[in-house]
Formats: C-alpha cells, sequence, structure tokens
C-alpha cells in the first residue's frame, strides 16, 4: 500500500482513483461498510481506490490541551485498511492552513490537483472545510461542477437497527471496561500497537516480566487487568502468545504515569526495540492497590490463570472471525 504523507507527491498509478474520505478512527464496522462501498467502486471502474484521513485528529487542533483517545493512530490505521484491501492512504496535516481552507478550495487542492479523483466516498456526516461548511451534499454539487462522482454512506447501525456504529461510542465502551462491547462494534479486538519500551524491571523482580508500551496522551481505557494476545507487527502470519495485561498507575507502588504493560505466557526473550500488536480479549477486574507485594503476587497469579481460562475459549469459539478484520485477527493475519 502507499503512504502518502503531507505535501508528498501523489505517485501517478493512483491518481483517478477512488478515495473515501474521513477520520476514520477506529475503522469500525461502519466505516467498513463505507470502505467497502469505495473498493466495490473501484473494482466497478477498473481503478485503485484508497483512504484521505487527517493527523492530528481535528478535535486535538481546536483543543490542543484535551488529546482525543485515538483508537487507532495513523500506524495502526494504515494496517487495517491495508488488510481490507485499499491501495493507497493520503495523511494530510489537519493545520491552520487546512482549516482555513473554504470547501470549494480544499476539494480543488486536495482532490482534483493533487489525486485527480475519479469518485469520492464520504458519510453522511462528514464535514470539511473552513468552519466545516463543507457537507456530503456540497461534495456532491462540487462532483458535479469538477467532473468526478460521490457516493454518500448513510448511517449504518447494527442487526437491530437502533444503535450507530461510532467511534465515541467506541471509546465510551473502553473506558468502562466493556471491552467485547467495543470488539463488536469494531469487528475485531480493539489493538495497541506499538515499540516496547524498557522499563524498570519491576516486574522481572518479583516473577512476572513484561514488556512495556508507551501510549499516546489521551488514550484512556479502564485501568486493570486484561486477558491479551500479542504478537509482532512485522513477523508475517503468527498467532503470538497469550497473556496478561495491565493498564493502569501501578497504585501498589505509588506512581504517577500510566503504563501498559503485557506479562506473556511461555514466553522467554528479548523484544526490546520491536513493535508489537496487543490485543484486548476481555477484562478481568479493576486496578486496586495491595497491602504487600506478596499479596499482589498472589493476586497476579490468580489473573493469569483466569486469562488462560479466557484464552481457550476464544480458542475454540471467536465470535469476531465472522467478521473479515476478525477473521483475519484469529488467523494471525492482521
Amino acid at each position: 500500500m502507499i503512504l502518502i504523507g503531507a505535501g508528498e507527491t501523489a505517485p501517478q498509478e493512483i491518481h483517478g482513483g477512488v478515495a473515501a474520505i474521513g477520520n476514520f478512527d477506529g475503522v469500525h464496522r461502519g466505516h467498513q461498510v463505507l470502505l467497502e462501498t469505495a473498493a466495490q467502486t473501484a473494482r466497478d471502474l477498473g481503478t485503485a481506490w484508497g483512504l484521505i484521513t487527517f493527523d492530528p485528529h481535528p478535535k486535538t487542533f481546536f483543543r490542543p490541551h484535551e488529546p482525543v483517545f485515538r483508537l487507532s493512530p495513523n500506524p495502526l490505521k494504515a494496517r487495517l485498511i491495508k488488510a481490507l484491501g485499499a491501495q493507497f492512504m493520503v495523511t494530510l496535516t489537519f493545520d491552520a492552513a487546512l482549516a482555513s481552507l473554504a470547501p470549494e478550495d480544499f476539494v480543488r487542492r486536495e482532490l482534483i490537483e493533487r489525486l485527480s479523483v475519479r469518485h469520492v466516498v464520504t458519510g453522511y456526516d462528514f464535514h470539511f472545510g473552513k468552519g466545516r461548511k463543507g457537507s456530503p451534499e456540497t461534495m456532491r454539487s462540487l462532483g458535479d461542477e469538477l467532473g468526478f462522482g460521490v457516493s454518500i454512506v448513510e448511517q449504518v447501525t447494527d442487526d437491530d437497527g437502533l444503535a450507530p456504529f461510532a467511534s465515541s461510542a467506541i471509546r465510551d465502551a473502553l473506558r468502562h471496561g466493556h471491552v467485547q462491547d467495543a470488539a463488536h462494534q469494531l469487528g475485531y479486538r480493539w489493538t495497541v500497537m506499538g515499540e516496547i519500551q524498557r522499563g524498570d524491571q519491576r516486574g522481572k523482580s518479583i516473577g512476572f516480566p513484561t514488556i512495556n508500551i508507551l501510549l499516546e496522551p489521551g488514550a484512556e481505557p479502564f485501568q486493570g487487568i486484561y486477558s491479551v494476545r500479542v504478537r509482532p507487527a512485522d513477523g508475517g502470519p503468527s498467532r503470538g502468545w497469550g497473556g496478561a495485561g495491565y493498564f493502569g498507575q501501578r497504585p501498589t507502588f505509588d506512581s504517577d504515569r500510566t503504563f501498559l504493560e503485557v506479562y506473556i505466557f511461555d514466553f522467554s526473550g528479548d523484544l526490546y526495540g520491536q513493535t508489537m500488536l496487543v490485543e484486548f480479549i476481555d477484562l478481568i477486574r479493576p486496578d486496586r492497590k495491595f497491602g504487600s507485594i506478596e499479596e499482589l503476587v498472589k493476586q497476579m497469579a490468580v489473573d493469569c490463570r483466569q486469562a488462560q481460562a479466557q484464552l481457550d475459549v476464544l480458542a475454540t469459539n471467536d465470535p469476531l472471525a465472522e467478521f473479515p478484520l476478525g477473521k483475519m485477527q484469529k488467523d494471525g493475519l492482521l
């Protein structure tokens, strides 16, 4: 897949393609319907298709002191849409210059002059340009004027037709520890991708050595212990290892930092510097403070047994395997 950053020239091979445009944070099941619309349109037209997205998230630009809990930072987003078959991803820097563009100028500069788009796919609620004055109907009108097609995908809901898929709802589910609800809306298990950092070796000293990943500012899933699966991000097809993950501030050790730590079952080796995927299966218990290290270690052994039991159940019954990304995740291909 071709990755095109801000200001970079788009290669000729993707000119005249089909572009889905939006934030696509999480690439959830609603987004996937929109992306399939782009893919099918590209097949019909015999051209390439891909994504136009924004970094940082527009909310971060307008409210820099309120970091957004991003479900899929750009490297993970690229991995997800590549798995769905996208051939390119264009990332536009959301800054003052972009925010000040009139809708017509945005379309002419980014879609026509830069990409020569043949067709654009947007969601029903996509707004763009200065003051968010551009709407899906604006895009359709500009398409008629400038010679490209436009598809507008209406709100996508669950099977009951009541609950729309939305990144905000998924963030809220994760903030409350409702991991399986988030996974159902995503169509795959929420995943953190990051480079393994060297920690303070405290876990190793108590018999539970962990890998450590620094999360982006704004990331705030429920603090506690989770069952997880871990895989190298660039290791090819791999089912990886099971483990017990921890998101929190180590209250037993009076820390004021937030950590993602994972104890990997049946693994020995050095992963420092490698980029890993940590896939969250379910919450085991909330974080809490223990009266002693011995009490903590005893509870960690219980947590690990419970995590392994959840992983054993998942090995024989994975309800997300019916979804494209869920199946790839199950097979170690995502």
